[in-house]
């Protein structure tokens, strides 16, 4: 459930932000492949991110050529009228498994082969890739560097800052040595549980329950379970080791939880803050509160809090988002403790676009359409690939 007004802080795109087109409008349409699905447990939010993503695109200025991944990892093309009707929730949400399979063509840049049986393979050019996927696979920087390889742009962070985004020990650990104020955390692996128990508990004692684990390398709160004692905590790991290996243990935070949005390259912008009112039984921001419980989390846009503690959120999330090499687009997610400490909780660096998100709501409150945050972080992608396409690549002869 969402509630708010319009902000009255002006929003304006920076002029880092505006791209001049490889090709004049009225020629041709810029022909943008977005990607979603994928082998991660996020797969149906990724499907539902994509719908709208899809509704919002420019038409005027894009053509979309749409790609889900299934489950064992298939690239095959999509249907724009199938999709709208089956993403409506995560239950409904699923890839077309009866589409061409997709491939990129290594013998000519930027173009994809579609293939349909035993047919000959047919080729379309591709002028930029708008990666919708959460989670291991997709988000965390490996789809970043196929992409890389295959000289295609693509929308939001590169390789480096995908991969830092995804994992929150190493993301924590470098906000950490940014001065960047974060949680009490540590991280467990399988070997740890088996063989080290004692010392796992004993640190756990330590940070002072309750606790959070979660896995490290994964979004949407997929895996998260709060604990209050030693023998729920060995349960909550065992739970998160079914997602990821390393696990991440956090000293949960009593307080307020907020999310703001940032976007651009160099000289990137960040959105008024939100804050999210939890009514879930879960009794914190989980999958269910999140995607599956209508009643399960309200989100206030933009926040009751003073002005200098917007300020400090807005000037945090920027410094995150450089600390971690970020790029396009992230959602920095904080706390905020009675004592007035703003503490940052993790950002993320392809936040969900689904009709609950958090990211398109901040913008579109600060005064920013959804359609034009999507055609900017087209616009910086395809800035992006430009820049480096003038890097020199041999130093032969």
């Amino acid at each position: 459930m969402f509630t708010g007004t319009k902000s009255s802080f002006a929003f304006r795109l920076p002029i880092d932000m505006k791209v001049a087109l490889t090709r004049k409008e009225h020629m041709e349409k810029i022909t943008v492949g977005v990607i979603f699905g994928g082998r991660s447990a996020e797969h149906e939010i990724s499907i539902l991110s994509a719908r709208n993503v899809i509704e919002a695109l420019d038409r005027d200025r894009f053509k979309p050529i749409l790609i889900g991944i299934d489950c064992e990892g298939r690239w095959l093309s999509q249907d724009g009228a199938q999709l709208a009707l089956k993403a409506d929730r995560p239950n409904s949400a699923g890839i077309d498994s009866t589409g061409a399979l997709v491939g990129i063509d290594p013998s000519t840049p930027r173009v994809l082969s579609h293939k349909v049986g035993s047919e000959a393979p047919r080729t379309q050019r591709i002028d930029v890739v708008f990666p919708v996927l959460h989670g291991p696979m997709g988000e965390d920087g490996s789809v970043q560097g196929l992409l890389e390889l295959a000289d295609i742009p693509y929308v939001g962070a590169g390789v480096l800052g995908s991969a830092l985004g995804m994992d929150k020990d190493v993301m924590k650990r470098l906000l950490r040595d940014a001065s960047i104020p974060v949680g009490g955390f540590f991280v467990v692996r399988e070997s740890d549980l088996k063989h080290r128990w004692a010392a796992v508990a004993d640190r756990a004692g330590r940070l002072g329950y309750p606790l959070f684990t979660k896995p490290a390398n994964m979004g949407s709160s997929v895996g998260v379970r709060r604990s209050e004692n030693s023998d729920e905590l060995q349960a909550s790991i065992e739970h998160a080791l079914h997602f990821d290996t390393k696990i991440v243990i956090e000293k949960a935070i009593l307080g307020r939880e907020f999310e703001v949005a940032v976007i651009g390259g160099e000289n990137p912008i960040a959105s008024v803050p939100g804050e999210i009112i939890v009514s879930s039984r879960d009794t914190f921001y989980s999958y269910n509160a999140k995607y599956v419980d209508e009643n399960g989390a309200r989100l206030v846009i933009p926040a009751d809090i003073p002005t200098p503690v917007a300020d400090r959120m807005r000037q945090l999330a920027l410094k995150t988002f450089h600390t971690l090499e970020c790029y396009g687009l992230a959602r920095v997610d904080f706390f905020l403790e009675a004592t007035g400490r703003v503490i940052v909780n993790e950002l993320n660096t392809l936040p969900g676009f689904t009709a609950f998100s958090m990211f398109p709501k901040l913008w579109e409150v600060s005064g920013v359409s959804v359609t034009q945050v999507i055609s900017t972080l087209i616009d910086l992608a395809l800035k992006r690939a430009a820049s480096r396409r003038q890097l020199v690549t041999s130093v032969a002869g």
